[in-house]
């Protein structure tokens, strides 16, 4: 992380702090989003709670390394910089439909949706920062955990898709229990392959450097075997 650092170490020490806002605003959604499900959500939907336990257990693990990183790096991860300010302005609007306003599912899923696009994204960037400074050490770090946020999203968004079947178009249909399980059954439709490449391989650099999707020049994209490999 210091070769990431040594350019502009303030810069680097906002982008991480920002980003350790977020995980832990994701652990406050996903806390909150687990109870509003068990105590509003009809029995089909508690099917989901145990991958979102498990997302909630990721997102306090991507805390909880931010924060020793930038301890690591001199910097007090509680001090209230540019971007960890804008990030908590940003979440406060899915953080009041999650914790506070809202108990139909399907709204608290959409909520969490968001949040997953935007925490894929922040990881992104810190993933091409490290790139662009040389820092493999860093990149690595923070590709396993952008590999994992591609699985949260792969598996929030499946769960929006059919609670929208259920809700709106009054469809009988089973919750999502697991990333890997959603993997497999889009992989069955080809229509679907361009939606879970764009959720499971945000980033797909990111994953490349991880080791967890392995990308040479002869080898492209591996079908179905590398992608399932990837996001289980």
């Amino acid at each position: 992380m210091e070769k990431l650092a040594s350019g502009n170490a303030a810069f680097v020490l906002d982008v991480l702090s920002g980003r350790f806002v977020f995980e832990r605003t994701g652990v406050k959604l996903y806390d909150n989003a687990i109870r509003k499900i068990e105590r509003y959500g009809e029995p089909r939907y508690h099917a989901l709670v145990g991958e979102l336990r498990r997302i909630r257990e990721e997102e306090e693990e991507h805390a909880n390394w931010l924060e020793s990183q930038i301890r690591g790096l001199g910097g007090n991860p509680f001090e209230k910089t540019d971007l960890a300010e804008l990030e908590t302005e940003e979440s406060r609007g899915i953080e009041s439909i999650i914790v506070d306003g809202h108990d139909k599912v399907i709204h608290v899923l959409h909520a969490l949706l968001a949040a997953e696009l935007a925490d894929n994204a922040g990881w992104d960037l810190l993933v091409k920062l490290a790139d662009d400074t040389g820092d493999r050490e860093a990149k690595l770090a923070f590709a396993k955990r952008m590999a994992e946020e591609a699985k949260h999203l792969l598996f929030i968004r499946e769960a929006v898709v059919r609670s929208a079947e259920v809700e709106l178009l009054g469809r009988d249909v089973k919750m999502p229990t697991s990333a890997a399980s959603v993997a497999t059954g889009t992989l069955k439709k080809p229509l679907a392959i361009a939606g879970i490449l764009s959720a499971a391989l945000l980033g797909l650099g990111a994953l490349a450097a991880s080791g967890l999707f392995l990308l040479r020049p002869k080898m492209a994209l591996r079908p179905r075997r590398r992608l399932l490999r990837a996001i289980a």
